[in-house]
């Protein structure tokens, strides 16, 4: 198990309802493979810092993920498929480099 954050920016047009479901989505596709949620944050609708598909806001929604790293492209794929996000990031957490963070502080 590798642990991930994803952040997804979803259309403003998607309503509350529309972004439990996108979130259900990608909670069911992690677990389905063996992995776990280890948090989820909305953090609502923002101003974007450019336009993207002629949207100027987007919501906001942040996952902490661990799961396969051979899923990872699926769970990509997956995202991408999905008409109501417009931008993603899936990244890799280096736990590693956290703890050394935490030591030194």
């Amino acid at each position: 198990m590798r642990e991930y954050e994803l952040v997804m920016v979803l259309s403003p047009q998607v309503d509350e309802e529309g972004v439990a479901r996108i979130v259900d989505r990608v909670t069911q596709f992690v677990t389905q493979r063996g992995g776990s949620i280890t948090n989820q944050q909305h953090w609502g609708t923002r101003q974007l810092a450019y336009p993207i598909d002629e949207f100027r806001e987007g919501n906001y929604v942040m996952t902490g993920l661990a799961f396969d790293p051979s899923s990872a492209k699926e769970l990509e794929a997956d995202i991408k498929s999905s008409a109501e996000v417009i931008r993603y990031l899936l990244v890799k957490k280096d736990l590693k480099a956290l703890t050394n963070s935490k030591t030194e502080a």
